[in-house]
């Protein structure tokens, strides 16, 4: 599989008995049969032009004849820096359909055949095949070529490009680059649930622009590139940045979800999503099985590695794994468009249809999550319980000689009271929006206080009616209570 700015494969073949006419005579007949056009042809070789797929873009096949050798290359042309061997199997497929051609030839044949391309040759005219070969100047401009937007390479360079402008504006405006304050994060829109909650929609895109110093930067940046140049041209413009998006509002919703006061940013979550998304058309038969296999290796690695690493403290792996699995949907979601390019309205359905999905998941996930309002109110009444519980174990204060009757009203009017006052209160906490452990935990609460109930009813009546016949039950109760409060620990 070959890697570079502008993907290459290329072989030598020996002319041997063949004069460099004949010889070009052969690969011409050989380009015919495999539907390639060619678009400049003189008497040193030829440059041709592969025919296109659903996923694969063409690339520019040059032959070249000097002296006793001939070179074949493949030159992608659609912007990718990774062609999936590509280049390698259109020369093969050259040298193959040579061979097939010289073996079926015969040398009348051949003669009448060279002569006629001959005099089609304008041999007066500049050989373009005889240019010089590329300078280390043009090498470097090539490297920058990366940050340029081409016809199938168009949205990733512009959103490299976008990112690492904001990061050095952040650096302008005073940021740390290596470790920016909070407050400069949640001032250029980074993600933060407590904002969130109270109306702050936009910061689930913003957030995905922003990076928490220059080594992030950089390696989202990098990952970017990678996954880009694999996937852009795959999907297509618009296709590829609606995924870039949707997956990036995906994992910021997955973060706002899970953390109740962090403050998160970074294109990282979206790039799990184009990482998903990838993952999704490598199940598929979209790509050759051959590359598939490499490619679900070196991808799920990558994954599974990253993912990992995440566990440790200071990485939002909520934000990876939500883009990651939105990466999916979307991913085979846009697979029938993919397998039907002649049909553009399927794809536009597709991405109307996600975007419509993404807006109900941002919706459900808002409504879900608490705002400060509730939490606070919360926090505020919480401290009644707290006040209550203490009034009500106050039968335990008693002295051993207190009288009955003192014992029986501190049991019934305020220890029995005072539980069910706590009872109404977490029935009054039900109606705030609050976190799905908040509530989880006022529900185990609830059962604390009936329990407390059930003890002091049967304490009564043992004081009451002067007997120890219900110290069993009391014992019990008591030993799910003690469970009950190490739970709370």
């Amino acid at each position: 599989m070959a890697i570079g700015i502008t993907p290459k494969y290329q072989e030598e073949i020996p002319l041997h008995a063949l004069t460099a006419q004949e010889f070009l005579t052969i690969a011409t007949e050989a380009v015919a049969r495999l539907s390639w056009s060619i678009h400049y042809q003189s008497a040193s070789g030829f440059i041709a032009q592969s025919s296109t797929s659903a996923i694969n873009s063409s690339s520019e096949i040059k032959l070249i004849i000097e002296e006793q050798t001939a070179t074949i290359s493949s030159e992608s042309t659609g912007g990718e820096m990774i062609d999936f061997n590509k280049n390698k199997k259109n020369v093969q497929a050259f040298l193959a359909a040579f061979d097939t051609v010289q073996a079926e030839i015969s040398p009348d044949e051949l003669s009448v055949k060279s002569q006629e391309l001959h005099n089609s040759l304008d041999l007066s005219a500049a050989d373009l095949l005889k240019v010089p070969a590329e300078s280390a100047t043009q090498k470097v401009k090539n490297f920058f070529s990366l940050f340029i937007p081409k016809r199938n390479f168009f949205f990733t360079p512009i959103l490299v490009n976008l990112n690492i402008l904001i990061f050095i504006l952040m650096a302008i405006g005073g940021a740390d680059i290596f470790s920016p304050s909070s407050e400069i994060l949640i001032n250029w829109g980074a993600n933060f649930r407590p904002l969130i909650s109270i109306g702050q929609y936009w910061r689930l895109i913003t957030n995905c622009f922003l990076h928490i110093g220059i080594l992030h930067l950089l390696f989202n940046m990098y990952a970017l590139l990678y996954v880009g140049v694999l996937l852009e041209p795959m999907l297509g413009k618009s296709k590829f940045i609606a995924a870039y998006l949707l997956t990036g509002i995906g994992a910021s919703l997955a973060s706002t979800w899970w953390h109740e006061q962090t403050i998160s940013a970074g294109a990282s979550g979206a790039i799990f999503g184009l990482y998903g998304v990838f993952l999704a058309l490598l199940t598929t038969d979209l790509i050759e099985k051959e590359t598939r296999k490499e490619l679900l290796t070196s991808i799920g690695i990558f994954v599974v590695y990253n993912l990992a690493y995440g566990m440790k403290g200071g990485i939002d792996n909520a934000a990876h794994i939500g883009g990651l699995v939105s990466g999916l949907v979307i991913g085979y979601a846009l697979t029938p468009s993919l397998r039907n390019p002649e049909k553009p309205s399927l794809g536009i359905v597709s991405i109307a249809a996600l975007c419509i999905l993404m807006l109900f998941s941002s919706f459900g996930v808002i409504k879900s999550i608490p705002n400060t309002e509730s939490l606070t109110t919360y926090d505020k009444r919480f401290e009644r319980f707290k006040t209550l519980e203490t009034m009500a174990l106050d039968v335990y204060t008693l002295k051993a000689d207190a009288k009955k009757e003192d014992v029986l009203y501190e049991i019934r009017d305020r220890g029995i009271y005072y539980w069910n006052e706590n009872i109404s209160l977490l029935d009054s906490l039900e109606q705030l929006n609050l976190p799905p452990f908040v509530r989880e935990r006022d529900k185990t609460l609830k059962e604390y206080c009936n329990l407390r109930i059930k003890a002091y009813e049967l304490m009564y009546k043992a004081v009451d009616e002067n007997s120890h016949k219900y110290d069993a039950d009391i014992a019990k109760i008591n030993k799910q209570i003690e469970s009950m409060l190490k739970s709370f620990e």
